[in-house]
């Protein structure tokens, strides 16, 4: 099997965390509980203030969707498709932002691997090479400036999960 081709300057943004638990529990805390950790707001959903669940449908092939509202209001944003279903060492899914048109998407990678007293998470997000340069999803940003928006903006998501994936402390420690 040979590796994948390097992508190209300002392709990729790459994220780690660490979570005190195993990695079954870590993978099943990133996908199952999603709507408990992803941050909330227009920065972070496409419902914004407005009342949103976000969850996986946990199979390749399966979705990664926002539903929006509720009642009879609702609708469904769906953000991309999962291309690799692999628990509990791997994830991958397709990504489009809202402001993606017909056919613009990018890939997103989680490997959560065995770590000492817990789990590594790492998440790499490619495949803006393949959109315009004036495209929306970049702020106006190219190259090491756009990577490293991509970056803060994934690290503030892993933060959330770390914290919500971590166990409290006991008492006195």
């Amino acid at each position: 099997m040979s590796a994948a081709p390097p992508s190209p300057p300002g392709d990729r943004a790459r994220v780690e965390v660490f979570v005190a638990v195993e990695r079954a529990v870590a993978f099943d805390v990133f996908t199952r509980e999603i709507d408990l950790w992803w941050r909330r707001g227009p920065k972070y959903r496409v419902s914004g203030k407005r009342p949103g669940v976000l969850q996986f449908e946990p199979r390749a092939g399966g979705r990664l969707f926002e539903t929006i509202g509720s009642g009879t209001s609702t609708r469904l944003h769906e953000i991309g498709t999962v291309r690799v279903w692999d628990p509990p060492a791997r994830l991958v899914f397709e990504w489009r932002g809202v402001n993606f048109r017909p056919g613009e998407s990018t890939e997103v990678e989680v490997v959560f691997e065995e770590a000492r007293d817990g789990t590594r998470v790492r998440l790499t997000h490619t495949g803006f090479a393949a959109l315009r340069p004036d495209h929306p999803v970049r702020h106006g940003l190219a190259g090491a400036d756009f990577v490293r928006f991509i970056g803060l903006w994934w690290g503030e998501l892993l933060s959330s999960f770390r914290e919500h994936g971590t166990p409290p402390a006991p008492d006195g420690a």
